[in-house]
């Protein structure tokens, strides 16, 4: 006698998903430089943005209700090691609505990014008072760590078309110095184990995000693009290189949530290619990469949900 299926149900809802909007609203910031860059008409960039902020809204919703419903399953989720570094995600996805807002409602869009701000520093507070009280875990030295500090450094792109020098200032020098303090701590781990589980390897990409937004952060703040930016920028292409060196090791992971941890970063550092002025068919090359890669872990995820597998017991 077979067992009943289990009913689908919200209590199993991935907060991983949270990072959906951030993928396809980097995506969206890239069409829109193109526009500025390569000449690519306006709409694209603002119709993703404008599906990013209606998908921000479905998948917030859906958590807070799961939070609602089932507060000991989010709850859990919140102490997993790993997976707590996604609660940093869907502020960093307001951080993009208001982006996109602001070129349209200016001050809907400067309100939302004060909102979110202020949100993401309680939310890496809590992170780092985590770690400082003791009561961090060696899984927790994984890619997705680096969520909540990328999510700092991108404050200012927007912040300073916004107004919030001042704050963008502090913001910029927080996530790049808790960077630079995380990225010898991810590299020890890489190097001397614990080995990340297979399934998390594509979020490796979550490595180029720090110094590709940190670079256009300070093009931001100072408008310059020589001195620290240049270096930032080098780091970012030596990581993309490895990268891409390592995408064949990638393709060989089965699909899985850790995929978004690719879509993001290759976004910003499409937007970084441009921005620097490279040549137009290294701003293709990666304005089309990114895109592709998004549209297939989207298709991917869309299938996975279709099957009703965010809303079941993982395996």
């Amino acid at each position: 006698m077979t067992a009943p299926a289990l009913r689908p149900t919200l209590e199993h809802l991935p907060i991983p998903l949270l990072a959906m909007p951030m993928g396809t609203g980097g995506v969206g910031l890239a069409w829109r430089q193109a526009h500025h860059a390569l000449g690519v008409p306006a709409v694209v960039g603002e119709a993703l943005l404008a599906f990013t902020a209606l998908l921000w809204v479905v998948v917030v919703a859906l958590q807070a209700l799961r939070a609602l419903r089932y507060p000991e399953a989010v709850l859990a989720e919140l102490r997993h090691p790993v997976r707590v570094a996604f609660a940093a995600a869907p502020t960093i996805g307001l951080m993009i609505v208001s982006a996109f807002l602001h070129t349209h409602v200016p001050g809907l869009g400067a309100s939302l990014w004060a909102v979110a701000v202020a949100l993401h520093l309680l939310v890496a507070m809590m992170l780092l008072r985590r770690i400082v009280a003791g009561r961090g875990e060696i899984a927790m030295i994984s890619p997705p760590l680096l969520i909540p500090f990328a999510g700092l450094v991108l404050a200012p792109v927007f912040g300073v078309r916004m107004g919030f020098v001042e704050a963008s200032s502090m913001m910029l020098g927080i996530g790049l110095i808790l960077w630079l303090v995380t990225l010898p701590l991810l590299l020890h781990r890489l190097v001397a184990g614990p080995p990340l589980p297979p399934p998390l390897r594509p979020s490796l990409a979550i490595l180029l995000a720090p110094p590709a937004i940190g670079a256009l952060g300070l093009v931001a703040l100072t408008g310059q693009t020589g001195g620290v930016v240049l270096a930032l920028v080098g780091i970012a292409l030596l990581i993309a290189a490895v990268l891409v060196s390592l995408a064949g090791d990638f393709a060989r992971v089965p699909f899985g949530l850790p995929w978004w941890g690719v879509t993001f970063p290759s976004a910003a550092f499409a937007v970084l290619v441009m921005v620097m002025g490279f040549p137009a068919p290294l701003g293709w090359a990666a304005l089309l990469a990114t895109t592709a890669l998004t549209g297939w872990v989207a298709w991917r995820t869309l299938g996975a949900a279709r099957a009703g597998a965010f809303f079941r017991p993982e395996h």
